[in-house]
């Protein structure tokens, strides 16, 4: 059986728009092109065709017999297409998902808690991707990222905060107690900041809160990681300053303490971030809907305690 030959899809799209408003402006609006790329198509179709599609009475038109007669075909078409394409789209809903997530924050904040989202997805696997140094979210070889981000927010991109962090101060229970101490923060003069070069300026502003811009730093290594320096904070090699939420198990755990009450708010939030185009996908929605229960959760767990995250 030959294949029927159709007219070009952009042709009919114009023509299908134009007819249903009557007007090559509002069509082109619609589409986001100019009343001229409107016309230029619809007479493409003309041509392609045969015949006028369009009676054009200055700035108004109407249309003929043929275009009477091709209108009803393709907005029902169109509208079976897009159907279909929606039911396709909730399929979709199911499957494979990958997340940007940095390293520590899946490993000291979703990692303990995944197998509560499984439980309530269980045909929606997360595809966890933290081979990312760069606090950017890698639009093209990822899905969705909880990432940190400050302003100014790429608008190209959907975004829905999640929390804003505060800086913390922490270290390993021998550090405070031993040596020369760690019981006021002018203290720190005497001890390795453990800084994460992604994020070098946590130290600053940090110090500048507790009225110590000025103070003489004692490096430490350069870690890639907020994880590497909680380790290394753990293991007695330094203060590390780290997001409070990324603190908390270790914390309770008492593998390391909070030396002083100041907590530091982070110059940026916390953010689920995805293209515009993936905006209504299920398969995030249901992730973003996870994500918020979880945090609602820990914020109704920590309570009104001052210093604590809180959401943007």
């Amino acid at each position: 059986m030959s294949r029927l030959r159709l007219p070009p899809l952009s042709a009919l799209r114009a023509f299908e728009a134009a007819a249903r408003r009557l007007s090559f402006r509002d069509a082109g609006d619609e589409l986001c092109v100019t009343h001229s790329a409107v016309s230029h198509q619809v007479k493409l179709l003309e041509r392609e065709l045969g015949t006028p599609l369009f009676w054009r009475k200055g700035r108004r038109v109407e249309l003929t017999e043929a275009g009477e007669a091709l209108y009803p075909v393709l907005r029902d078409a169109f509208a079976r297409i897009g159907e279909t394409a929606a039911r396709i789209r909730e399929r979709g809903a199911s499957g494979d998902l990958t997340v940007q997530v940095y390293v520590t924050v899946a490993s000291r904040w979703l990692l303990p808690r995944l197998h509560r989202f499984e439980a309530r997805n269980p045909d929606l696997y997360l595809r966890l991707s933290t081979s990312h140094r760069s606090w950017d979210f890698d639009a093209e070889n990822v899905d969705v990222g909880m990432i940190y981000k400050e302003p100014p927010l790429d608008t190209a991109l959907a975004w829905w905060p999640l929390f804003r962090a505060r800086l913390v101060a922490v270290a390993s229970p021998g550090t405070v107690q031993g040596g020369m101490g760690l019981r006021q923060p002018a203290e720190l003069v005497n001890h390795r900041l453990l800084a994460v070069e992604t994020a070098e300026a946590d130290w600053a502003l940090w110090l500048e809160a507790a009225g110590l811009g000025r103070l003489v730093q004692r490096r430490g290594p350069l870690f890639d990681s907020y994880l590497l320096a909680l380790e290394a904070a753990i293991d007695g090699q330094g203060i590390a300053l780290v997001p409070d939420f990324l603190a908390e198990a270790d914390l309770k755990a008492g593998r390391i303490v909070e030396p002083f009450p100041l907590r530091v708010p982070q110059r940026g939030g916390w953010y689920l971030v995805c293209r515009k185009e993936r905006q209504q996908d299920g398969r995030i929605a249901r992730l973003r809907t996870w994500l918020a229960a979880e945090i609602a959760a820990d914020l109704g767990r920590a309570g009104d305690e001052s210093g604590r995250s809180d959401t943007i």
